[in-house]
């Protein structure tokens, strides 16, 4: 690994415990304004100083992120479907890789989606945009997206898709957590980041953490059971 992608993947999995704690404001992609993401920068602004790092889009960062702001970045750079269309996993690259440097992205992120209509598509873009990042020593943060159907997110679903996007490249992976996490960790040779998912209890959320950290998990990428959050 060369100094430039080490030390942006420092910025995200941040040493010596090497684990991180993501805030996940990039919904509006595919879910347009989003409860209590209506106004992103009301809703980042007193959050962003408990958090390693951001995940959002370039709009986003662009609109509601003071560009004095020393938070880490992994900027989303997919997207081309919503949540009213047709197929969530029709998505393509929307951001090159020169915009991401432009930005000082610490890392990149699209999602890939398994099994899905448009698997192939997503994992030839994922190839090329490790192609990309490679070049220009920017980490590739694949999310194993499925789509509307919650209930793929099993250990042998997940740990296939999770040691896809590892095999084609990508520096972490961010995924579900589920019943034998372990597994997924274990089969998964890059970090893997944990998903939030949708809003649940508040005490559900924790456990959800501490359970994935301790099955080997690098970090949480948490959103709406935050800023949903009544507290």
């Amino acid at each position: 690994m060369d100094w430039g992608m080490e030390s942006r993947m420092a910025r995200i999995i941040r040493p010596p415990a090497r684990r991180g704690v993501m805030l996940a404001v990039d919904h509006g992609y595919f879910m347009g304004p989003t409860r209590s993401l209506e106004r992103p920068s009301e809703t980042i602004g007193p959050l962003v100083e408990h958090c390693d790092s951001l995940m959002l889009t370039r709009g986003v960062l662009r609109t509601s992120v003071p560009a004095s702001s020393a938070v880490p970045v992994v900027l989303r750079v997919s997207g081309g479907s919503s949540i009213v269309g047709a197929d969530l996993s029709d998505e393509a690259i929307t951001t090159g890789m020169a915009e991401a440097v432009r930005l000082n992205a610490s890392a990149v992120a699209m999602s890939i989606f398994v099994g899905a209509a448009h698997e192939h598509q997503t994992l030839v873009s994922l190839g090329r945009l490790v192609d990309e990042a490679e070049a220009v020593g920017m980490p590739v943060l694949a999310v194993t997206a499925v789509g509307k159907e919650l209930e793929k997110r099993d250990a042998r679903y997940l740990s296939l898709a999770c040691r896809i996007a590892a095999e084609l490249g990508a520096h972490m992976v961010k995924t579900y957590h589920c019943e034998g996490f372990e597994r997924v960790v274990e089969s998964c040779p890059v970090p893997i980041i944990v998903a939030g998912g949708p809003k649940v209890p508040e005490r559900e959320a924790l456990e959800l953490v501490r359970s994935s950290v301790d099955a080997g998990a690098a970090g949480v990428d948490m959103g709406r059971n935050i800023w949903q959050s009544d507290r």
